[in-house]
């Protein structure tokens, strides 16, 4: 493989420079961005309902912790997107597929569950991964985009729940994305051919984020990939890999490292082809994998066993998901979840639970895990410019 990071920078230091950092933005009294809307690209990392609105949606126990219902997020509760939105005092994020009581007057979320970066080669209903993949995100945007404004010139009721215009140059666009290219990589070749695959995925998102940018953004907020190789459906599905110190599946994370590696170096190259747009790198590799190795540390606990699931030691089957109806010795169960979501890692398995999403927000939001090192409420400002 090309590329493996020696170490990961400490949470610890990262911390210190962050308050470092946000009272040196206090003494100058740097002037937040006004971000009047989002538009948001992904996968289930921050899928707040496309999935759902399109195919089956998530049953209940996902919901439980915020919404008290499913919400369309495979979650206990709330995304770091919604905790994004909420952040920017703005409502969360409608998703573009739903067509039931939406409003897109803020913005509009594109991603869905098991999209990909690269067209899947197997996809749902007969398949695993949404026909929703990046470059389709990209053209329900572009005719979200023209479309919306001409409804808003017809008037009427349907007027006020789109933008306006001008929030189109102002929005902060967030990108998280690569997951399951590198999952379906997994589980149909040798890690080393996914590895190999890396960098024509990272020239598709290049490609695609170009062409948003094209379309009129100018904020870039984009999310490096988590470490897969601690997720319960990598480690029961290669239940022979080496694991690392942390217990979690060490080639795996190696491959995603890399991935992050190049897209890092693929943002550095956007910034110099597009002066006039601000685009930030985010580590939430860092902080996931933290929760893995020292989850005490940060009020957590059992960190590789699924909150919702069943079976094996990381209470995880891809025949048992959270939610769905299973029979044991004869007898119906629905597979529910833990009594403590709120001190749990890891959801169903593949999902983070609300607590884990918050927890990664809290410290991104500061800007310590981005390059380059920017609150995210200032997302729209170089660092020559502060």
């Amino acid at each position: 493989m090309e590329f493996v990071p020696s170490t990961i920078i400490s949470l610890k230091a990262l911390l210190s420079f962050s308050m470092l950092f946000a009272t040196f933005a206090t003494i100058f009294d740097f002037k937040n961005c006004e971000f009047p809307a989002i538009f948001n690209f992904g996968d289930s990392n921050s899928d707040t309902g496309g999935l759902a609105a399109a195919f089956t949606p998530p049953n209940f126990p996902n919901g439980e912790t915020y919404f008290d219902m499913p919400a369309g997020r495979y979650c206990d509760g709330r995304l770091i997107i919604d905790f994004i939105s909420k952040n920017l005092d703005l409502p969360y994020l409608s998703a573009y597929l739903n067509s039931l009581g939406t409003n897109f007057t803020h913005g509009a979320n594109f991603a869905t569950s098991s999209s990909t970066i690269i067209i899947p080669t197997s996809i749902i209903p007969n398949g695993e991964y949404s026909p929703f993949y990046l470059q389709v995100q990209y053209q329900q945007f572009l005719q979200f985009k023209a479309r919306s404004q001409l409804i808003r010139e017809k008037g009427g009721i349907f007027a006020k729940l789109m933008p306006q215009q001008e929030y189109f140059e102002k929005a902060l666009y967030t990108f998280d994305i690569g997951q399951n290219d590198l999952g379906a990589g997994f589980f149909s070749m040798a890690v080393e051919e996914v590895n190999a695959s890396v960098p024509d995925m990272i020239t598709a998102f290049s490609t695609n984020v170009e062409l948003v940018y094209n379309l009129g953004a100018r904020s870039f907020w984009i999310h490096n990939t988590g470490p897969i190789g601690c997720l319960g459906y990598i480690l029961v599905g290669f239940p022979k890999a080496e694991k690392d110190d942390a217990g979690c599946a060490k080639p795996y994370n190696e491959v995603v490292q890399y991935f992050n590696h190049k897209l890092k170096e693929s943002v550095f190259q956007l910034r110099k082809d597009f002066p006039a747009a601000v685009f930030t790198y985010v580590d939430v590799y860092s902080l996931k994998y933290a929760l893995f190795r020292e989850p005490e540390k940060y009020g957590f606990e059992l960190p590789f066993v699924a909150c919702c699931g069943y079976g094996n030691q990381y209470n995880y089957s891809s025949s048992a998901v959270c939610g769905s109806t299973i029979t044991i010795n004869g007898t119906q169960k629905t597979v529910g979840s833990c009594d403590r979501p709120s001190v749990r890692v890891i959801w169903d398995g593949e999902h983070y639970t609300e607590a884990a999403n918050k927890f990664v927000f809290d410290q991104i939001s500061t800007g310590v895990f981005s390059d380059p090192p920017i609150p995210l409420k200032m997302a729209c400002r170089r660092i020559a410019d502060i």
